[in-house]
């Protein structure tokens, strides 16, 4: 299995450090009513979950990049390159967030969705 098929594996998974430090980093989570309680946190364990809603909106873009570019053998170092940067992005995002850096966020969000761009460019 290669590196970029790993790093699907990685990128659904990265959202889980973000929604522990949001439920579980104070306060007692309320498993009954998981949404209510999540939808009730303020200050940066907010913004926490927010890094995890948005990491469910960006995976099925990249993970369908990569897919396609190993569906169609792009050049598999440059595929594997372009997917450690994602989730290396995307690592920086939720770090920027959670401490509330908007502007390295906004930036590390745009890079991160520009190495899935940039996966179906290299498979034409």
């Amino acid at each position: 299995m290669t590196i970029a098929l790993w790093c699907i594996l990685v990128a659904g998974f990265l959202h889980m450090p973000f929604v522990a430090a949001a439920k579980f980093s104070g306060g007692r989570f309320d498993n009954d009513n998981p949404r209510d309680f999540l939808a009730g946190l303020q200050g940066w364990r907010k913004r926490a979950n927010a890094v995890q809603l948005n990491s469910f909106e960006v995976f099925p873009l990249f993970a369908a990049a990569v897919i396609v570019a190993q569906l169609l053998h792009a050049d598999q170092a440059r595929v594997d390159a372009l997917a450690l940067a994602f989730v290396g992005l995307r690592v920086l995002y939720g770090v920027f967030y959670v401490a509330g850096l908007s502007s390295l966020r906004s930036i590390a969000w745009a890079l991160a969705q520009a190495c899935s761009v940039a996966l179906f460019v290299i498979s034409a």
